[in-house]
C-alpha cells in the first residue's frame, strides 16, 4: 500500500503519489469509466487527486464531479486538490490570458471548484501560479475566509519563489501546506535556486509536477542519453520501468516531493508506485543528474 505522509507540520496528510487530472479530458472516459478508474487508483492507495479550475479549458473539474455523483461514496476516501489565479481565453470574457488572485476571484473560484466537484469542501487550495499584481493581504483575506466557512481546509501555492512563498506566508496565522513546483531530470533549476531549500527548511513537501518532462523524456531525440542512463539505473536497482527510475529519482530530494502521476491508465499508475521501493543511492542519482544536464558537477 502507497505511504501516507504529512504535507506540512500543521498540514494535511497525503498519499505519497498524487493522481493528477490535468490532462482528463484527453482519456475520454464516460462518467462510469471514470468512477471506475478513481475507484481503482484510490484502491492502490493512491487517494490525492490534484485539479485546477482552468484545466481542460475550465471543464476538468465538473467532469470529474459528474463521477463523483455516480460514487459520491469516493469522496471520503480522497483528499481533492485545486487551483485558482489563471484566467485563460478558454472562457470569452478573457480577452487575454492573465494572472488574477484578488480575494472576490479567490472565493469565487473555490466556491465554483466545490460546485463542478460535487463536493462541500477542499482539502487543499493553490494560488496557480505568482502573480506580479498579487495583494498578499488581499489574498490571505480570501483564504481566511474560505477557512472559516469550512470551505477549504488547507492552502498553499505553486510554483511561486522562496520570496514570494515567504511574503503570503507572512500575512497568514497558519502555515501554508506546499508549494506545487515541477521537478524533473529535464528541469532541475529548483534543486538549486532555493526554492526546495526553503521547503525543507520548514518541513514543507513539496507537490512535483511534470516529473516526466510532460513527455520528453520519451519523445526527444535530445534525451537519448538521459534514456540510456535512466535503462542501465533500472537494470542495477531491478526496476520494471524507466519511469520508475524518475519517480525514485524525485523522491531522493530530501524535501521529499509528492510525484503528481498524469496518466489515465491505471496500469501506469500501479507501476509508477513501485518507484517507492527502490532504493537509489547518491552516484546513481547524480548520474541521471548529469546525463539530463550535459556536464558533471563544477
Amino acid at each position: 500500500m502507497v505511504q501516507r505522509i504529512a504535507l506540512a507540520p500543521q498540514g494535511p496528510e497525503f498519499s505519497r503519489f498524487v493522481m493528477g487530472y490535468w490532462r482528463l479530458m484527453e482519456w475520454q472516459f464516460s462518467p462510469q469509466q471514470l468512477a471506475s478508474f478513481i475507484e481503482s487508483h484510490l484502491d492502490l492507495g493512491v487517494t490525492t487527486v490534484d485539479h485546477a479550475d482552468i484545466y481542460g479549458g475550465y471543464q476538468c473539474e465538473a467532469t470529474f464531479g459528474e463521477a463523483l455523483k455516480l460514487a459520491p461514496h469516493l469522496r471520503s476516501r480522497m483528499e481533492i486538490v485545486s487551483k485558482c489565479g489563471i484566467a485563460t481565453t478558454a472562457k470569452p470574457e478573457h480577452v487575454i490570458g492573465h494572472y488574477i488572485t484578488d480575494r472576490d476571484h479567490i472565493i469565487r473560484s473555490a466556491e465554483q471548484s466545490l460546485m463542478n466537484l460535487a463536493t462541500d469542501y477542499l482539502d487543499l487550495l493553490l494560488i496557480h501560479r505568482p502573480d506580479p499584481l498579487m495583494d498578499a493581504d488581499e489574498v490571505a483575506e480570501a483564504f481566511l475566509t474560505l477557512h472559516q466557512s469550512g470551505k477549504v481546509r488547507h492552502f498553499g501555492v505553486s510554483n511561486f519563489t522562496p520570496a514570494q512563498f515567504s511574503l503570503l506566508q507572512s500575512r497568514l496565522p497558519f502555515t501554508l501546506a506546499t508549494n506545487q513546483v515541477e521537478i524533473s531530470p529535464v528541469h532541475q533549476p529548483l534543486l538549486l535556486d532555493g526554492t526546495l531549500d526553503q521547503l525543507q527548511q520548514l518541513r514543507i513537501r513539496p507537490m512535483a509536477w511534470s516529473c516526466l518532462g510532460g513527455g520528453r523524456l520519451f519523445n526527444d531525440p535530445e534525451c537519448q542519453t538521459l534514456r540510456d542512463v535512466l535503462a542501465t539505473v533500472a537494470q542495477e536497482l531491478n526496476a520494471e520501468t524507466i519511469e520508475q527510475v524518475v519517480y525514485a529519482w524525485v523522491m531522493r530530494l530530501p524535501s521529499q516531493p509528492l510525484p503528481i502521476i498524469g496518466s489515465g491508465k491505471i496500469e501506469r499508475v500501479r507501476s509508477a508506485l513501485g518507484a517507492e521501493a527502490l532504493q537509489m543511492t547518491r552516484q546513481q542519482w547524480f548520474r541521471i543528474r548529469k546525463a539530463a544536464l550535459g556536464f558533471d558537477v563544477p
